[in-house]
């Protein structure tokens, strides 16, 4: 319920969400990255928020309807759990579940590279120097989408973090197979994928 003359925005509404109803929605992507600070060049008032929630789930009429500050895109997703990846983020005097870093990297490169630019996936890969292991590990082995973690493999290392080297990548699904992810790219050898070469070309001297 909302008193007459009240603001609501959509932090308020999303700890309704998740408190009151339950709901795995959680802000992820380059949004959840940005609070972090983690892409200084977004802000969570830019003109797209992003939301993931897990499949199946149904969010308010009153939340969709709403018109919003921001342009919310909202994607139900199932290729990582709600067990994994969130973190509680203080947003003025309540808090709300956000996803981790890694986690955000995670679902941007699952919008990849329809709804996600994969240059700048690299971009923000580049300022996640100090990622966890044990979290990134865990979320790798639970993350069922074998183009998302061929994907994230590849710009960790490419961005040469240390983090990297303590993955334990023989524990980690990348299944079979060539998977093309733009037509007319250039081929990774080691993760058996095809991505566009202004991406190869980022980082090279």
């Amino acid at each position: 319920m909302i008193r007459t003359g009240d603001h609501v925005d959509i932090s308020g509404a999303l700890y309704s969400l998740q408190t009151q109803l339950g709901l795995s929605t959680h802000f992820g992507g380059k949004t959840a990255l940005a609070m972090q600070g983690k892409a200084h060049y977004l802000e969570l008032s830019s003109q797209k928020v992003y939301l993931f929630g897990t499949k199946g789930e149904n969010i308010p009429t009153w939340f969709r309807k709403y018109d919003w500050e921001s342009q919310v895109k909202y994607f139900s997703t199932e290729f990582l759990d709600s067990k994994h990846g969130l973190i509680e983020f203080q947003v003025k005097e309540f808090t709300i579940k956000v996803s981790s870093p890694a986690r955000a990297i995670l679902e941007c490169l699952y919008l990849s590279p329809e709804k996600q630019d994969l240059v700048e996936c690299y971009q923000l890969m580049e300022s996640l120097n100090n990622l966890r292991p044990k979290q990134v590990q865990q979320l790798l082995e639970s993350c069922s989408s074998v183009k998302v973690k061929r994907l994230f493999l590849y710009l960790a290392e490419k961005s040469g973090h240390s983090w990297f080297n303590h993955l334990q990548l023989d524990k980690i699904d990348l299944g079979k197979g060539k998977r093309s992810l733009v037509r007319h790219g250039v081929y990774v050898p080691k993760y058996q994928i095809t991505v566009p070469q202004a991406l190869e070309n980022e980082g090279s001297i």
